[in-house]
């Protein structure tokens, strides 16, 4: 029965931690992603804004969605870095991970 009381109260404190964690990873990847982005919404904001005015109908939508395009490719990249980067802290390799996945 002890170890049962053993591996519920360490369950739940890893949880207590992993959570805290990832908050923080996740605030401060946030940030800086949300810095960036507001650079380059600066920059592109002074040559977008004369050009907008003269764009119309389907090729801002097309703009549009290659911008999302764009930003999500962005994310997938920073998942990926952030996966990697926690495979190495628990000491898997990227290679065992995807074993892991395919089965």
């Amino acid at each position: 029965m002890s170890d049962r009381e053993g591996f519920t109260g360490g369950f739940f404190a890893g949880a207590v931690v992993g959570g805290i964690f990832g908050g923080l990873l996740g605030s401060i990847l946030a940030n800086r992603k949300k810095n960036e982005s507001i650079e380059s919404l600066e920059d592109k904001s002074k040559f977008n804004s004369s050009r907008e005015s003269q764009l119309e109908g389907e090729e801002s939508i097309e703009i549009a969605r290659h911008t999302l395009e764009t930003k999500i490719a962005q994310l997938n990249l920073a998942i990926d870095d952030v996966r990697q980067q926690l495979g190495a802290v628990n000491g898997n390799s990227e290679s065992e991970n995807e074993q892991n996945y395919q089965n």
